[in-house]
């Protein structure tokens, strides 16, 4: 399954990975791959349209973007869990070791949501973050579901 914009610059997909699904995200800057790969999560939770009621901020740091990324997606897994929520919009900002962001989205409906999985973590398996040669940035790995 992927989606990504008409002209192609951002997007994300899932990759097969035997019992586990692999997200990845790309974009124009690391940021936007970030993002991306975020909504790829979501959409192995759900299918459904999530609103994007409600927002939360998260902090990362990791010494490169590699473990940064997957600091990342588990932040999002963590406030997925503990609030009980699933998340559609993303605004990220990194700066040197640091990532900042904020999520959107709203409490899970069991009913309306119909969870597929729950994640349980991103893994360092099939991490890679780096930018292309087209000058667009892409960031995936397999996650734990």
């Amino acid at each position: 399954m992927s989606a990504g914009s008409p002209a192609g610059k951002s997007g994300w997909e899932h990759f097969p990975h035997d019992a586990d699904v692999g997200v990845r995200g790309w974009g124009s800057t690391a940021a936007e791959a970030f993002e991306q790969a975020a909504r790829a999560l979501t959409a192995v939770v759900t299918q459904s349209e999530v609103k994007a009621d409600s927002a939360v901020t998260v902090t990362c740091e990791a010494p490169d973007n590699e473990v940064l990324f997957v600091e990342w997606l588990n932040a999002i897994i963590y406030e997925m869990a503990v609030r009980k929520m699933l998340f559609s919009r993303f605004a990220v900002q990194i700066e040197g070791e640091r990532l900042d962001a904020t999520l959107w989205g709203e409490a899970v409906d069991v009913g309306r949501h119909a969870p597929a999985c729950e994640p349980k973590g991103a893994t360092f398996t099939a991490l890679k973050v780096a930018r292309n040669q087209d000058g667009t940035w892409s960031a995936g790995c397999i996650v734990d579901v």
